[in-house]
């Protein structure tokens, strides 16, 4: 099977030409962001506040790295679990957020909401997180730094493996 290189962030024509089960190699700029930072940035949107970074086009990695070892961008980097995040992502997506990293199924008001705003959720290996990490050459903090590993930072990435689980057309690898 052919591996695919996708540059980030994210467009039109990079998201339609991916299908469910396409094996990714991700390179440029993604953010971070887990349960609480999620809460946070549906919050922002609904009281029209300005949000911490741009979504337009952007991927969330649904991860809090751990600390870096000396010599390292960060520590072992391992997806959580996707469902925690579902209450808060067509939210996010509809306000621009293109794709999504994390592991595990998604509920269909985020299908639905991936099929409206042609978006892609991706999975990165559980288990592999000290390999991913080494794909991770820089890590910004954005915002939300009382948060500690789960605060929200821009991490730039080579080669950061994916597998596209749902499509832009709700085709679902595990389905």
């Amino acid at each position: 099977m052919e591996i695919k290189h996708v540059k980030l962030p994210l467009d039109y024509e990079k998201i339609i030409a991916l299908k469910a089960g396409d094996r990714v190699l991700l390179t440029g700029y993604l953010y971070t962001a887990r349960d609480a930072a999620h809460k946070r940035l549906k919050e922002s949107l609904e009281k029209n506040e300005t949000l911490p970074f741009d979504l337009s086009g952007q991927t969330l990695y649904y991860v809090g790295p751990a600390p870096a070892k000396p010599g390292y961008v960060v520590g072992p980097a391992g997806p959580t679990t996707s469902y925690r995040m579902d209450p808060y992502t067509p939210a996010l997506l509809d306000h621009g957020l293109k794709g999504m990293i994390g592991k595990g199924i998604r509920n269909q008001t985020v299908i639905d909401a991936i099929i409206r705003n042609q978006c892609v959720y991706f999975a990165a290996v559980g288990g592999a997180a000290a390999l991913i990490s080494k794909t991770i050459k820089s890590k910004e903090l954005i915002d939300y730094e009382d948060l500690g590993t789960e605060a929200i930072f821009k991490l730039y990435v080579e080669e950061f493996p994916v597998v596209v689980v749902i499509d832009a057309f709700g085709n679902n690898l595990y389905q």
